[in-house]
């Protein structure tokens, strides 16, 4: 999957969010997106999501909750080590308090919390917060 359509999706949903919607429709979906807005629902910056159609081109209805202010993926998927997931998020985020950085582990699409605890580097994906 090109990180554009990833992307795409994550800029719908914050131009929803910006104009106060309460769910938005993506499509095309991919897997990794589905990953992706698992991490977002496990961590309670959207309501809930479904995947119509998995198998063509697909879609995916989301039901947003109204805390996303930025969301991003990175067009370039760059590595990063489990020691240096700290320096790296605080680079990215802008605050320590709030914010996620999604990457791709051999364990699945892990937030940086989560690959820390496991200990796992991986690729970035993007973040949100």
């Amino acid at each position: 999957m090109g990180m554009r359509i990833l992307n795409e999706a994550l800029r719908k949903m914050v131009n929803a969010e910006k104009r106060g919607f309460s769910s938005v429709e993506l499509q095309p979906m991919s897997f990794l997106m589905v990953n992706y807005l698992k991490v977002m629902k496990n961590r309670g910056y959207i309501k809930d999501f479904d995947v119509f159609e998995p198998h063509r081109v697909g879609r995916i209805h989301v039901k947003l909750q109204g805390r996303i202010k930025d969301c991003k993926a990175l067009s370039y998927r760059q590595d990063i080590r489990a020691k240096d997931i700290e320096s790296y998020k605080s680079k990215i985020l802008p605050t320590r308090q709030w914010g996620y950085v999604v990457i791709t582990t051999t364990n699945g699409v892990l937030d940086h919390e989560e690959a820390q605890r496991q200990n796992l580097g991986g690729k970035v994906l993007g973040y949100f917060y």
